[in-house]
C-alpha cells in the first residue's frame, strides 16, 4: 500500500486539502501527517501498558532517524491487533513504507519534518505521563489555563509552524516570517482547540480532561462532574471561555491568507479549507446543549465540506472574500 492511500484512508478531509497543495509541497506534507498518525496510535493503543506507550512514543522521533529494523519490527509486533480501526492497523503494518518515502524528501524539509514529529511527541507524552491509566474510573484535569494553551501549541500550533515553514521554504511572503510563522500558530491552536472540545465526551471517559481545574471550579464543577451529562448547561461557561479563545486565534486566518499568491489557487484552498471547516464545527459545538453527552458526536457533514470546497473560486481570487466569508462565520457566535 502506497502512502497516498494511507492518507485517504486515515484522515478525509485533510486529504482533500493535500491533494490541492502544489505537487512539490504534498510528499513533505503528507508524511509529516502519517509519521505524526502513527505516533498517536502508539500512544493510544490498549494492547500495551501506559509505562511502554510512552517508551515507544518518547523513542519515535529517534526510530525515524536510524529506522533499524529489528526496532520496527518490536514495535510493529507489539502494536499490531491493538486498533479496530483497519486503516490504522495498515498504517501500523507499512512503517517502513513511510520511512521510505521520508527518505526521499530533500534534507531541509526532513528536518521540518522531524520538529513537528517532536513536538507532538511531547504533547503524547504529557498525555500518558499526566494523567491517570485509561482503565480508572475518574478522570483528571490540568491545573490551569496556561497548561491548555501549551497543550495545544504543541499538538496544533507546531503543526501550523510546520505548515507556515513548510510554505516559506517554498515560497516568499511579504512580512517578516516570523510574524507568519506566529499566525500559523494561532490557526493551529484553534484547530486542536476544537478537536478538545467534541472528543470531550470520549476523552474524559480515558481520564483525561484537557480543561483546568481552575475554570471547572468558577463553574462549580469538577472534572469527575464531567461524566454527568446533566452536568452540560452547567459546563457551558467553560466551553464558551474555550471557544471564545478558538475564535481569536482564528481571527490571524485572514492575514494569514493574504500572504499567499493568487497564483496558488491549489495552495490558498489547502490553507483556507480547514479555517473554514474549523469554524463551522466550533459552531456546532457552540450550538451543543448536550456536550457532555458520549451519544451526541459533533462533526459537520460531508455536505459542509463540499459545498465549502465548491465555494473555493470565491476566496481563491479574493482576500476580502475570504475575511468576510469568515466573519460571517464568527459572528454567528455573539
Amino acid at each position: 500500500m502506497d502512502t497516498e492511500t494511507l492518507l485517504k484512508n486515515t484522515s478525509r478531509s485533510l486529504y482533500l486539502s493535500v491533494q490541492a497543495l502544489p505537487a512539490s509541497m504534498r510528499p513533505a506534507f503528507g508524511i509529516a501527517y502519517l509519521l505524526c498518525r502513527y505516533a498517536d496510535t502508539i500512544a493510544d493503543t490498549p494492547i500495551l501498558p501506559a509505562d511502554r506507550r510512552l517508551y515507544w512514543v518518547e523513542c519515535f522521533p529517534h526510530l525515524i532517524q536510524t529506522q533499524d529494523p529489528r526496532e520496527i519490527a518490536r514495535l510493529t509486533a507489539e502494536i499490531s491487533g491493538g486498533s479496530e480501526n483497519p486503516y490504522e492497523e495498515a498504517l501500523i503494518e507499512h512503517l517502513p513504507q513511510c520511512l521510505a518515502c521520508f527518505n526521499g524528501i530533500p534534507p531541509r524539509l526532513q528536518e521540518l519534518i522531524m520538529e513537528v514529529v517532536q513536538a507532538v511527541c511531547d504533547g503524547m507524552q504529557t498525555d500518558l505521563r499526566f494523567f491517570p491509566n485509561e482503565n480508572e474510573s475518574l478522570p483528571k484535569a490540568f491545573d490551569t489555563p496556561a497548561d491548555l494553551e501549551h497543550y495545544c501549541r504543541l499538538m496544533g500550533g507546531k503543526p501550523g509552524l510546520f505548515w507556515s515553514r513548510l510554505i516559506c521554504r517554498t515560497m516568499s511572503v511579504s512580512l517578516p516570517e516570523e510574524k507568519f510563522f506566529e499566525w500559523g500558530q494561532h490557526i493551529g491552536d484553534a484547530l486542536q482547540i476544537v478537536n478538545i472540545l467534541r472528543d470531550l465526551p470520549k476523552d474524559l471517559r480515558i481520564g483525561r480532561c484537557y480543561f483546568p481545574r481552575t475554570d471547572l471550579q468558577q463553574a462549580g464543577l469538577t472534572a469527575q462532574d464531567l461524566l454527568n451529562p446533566a452536568n452540560s448547561p452547567r459546563f457551558e461557561p467553560v466551553k464558551r471561555k474555550w471557544i471564545a479563545w478558538g475564535i481569536a486565534n482564528l481571527k490571524s486566518a485572514p492575514a494569514y491568507l493574504q500572504q499567499l499568491p493568487k497564483t496558488q489557487p491549489g495552495l490558498r484552498a489547502a490553507v483556507a479549507w480547514p479555517i473554514l471547516w474549523t469554524a463551522d464545527t466550533l459552531f456546532k459545538v457552540y450550538q451543543e446543549p448536550q456536550l457532555l453527552n458520549p451519544k451526541r458526536r459533533v462533526k459537520i457533514s460531508r455536505g459542509v465540506i463540499y459545498r465549502t470546497m465548491a465555494a473555493s473560486p470565491v476566496f481563491l481570487v479574493s482576500n476580502a472574500m475570504f475575511a468576510k466569508w469568515l466573519d460571517f462565520k464568527l459572528r454567528k457566535f455573539r
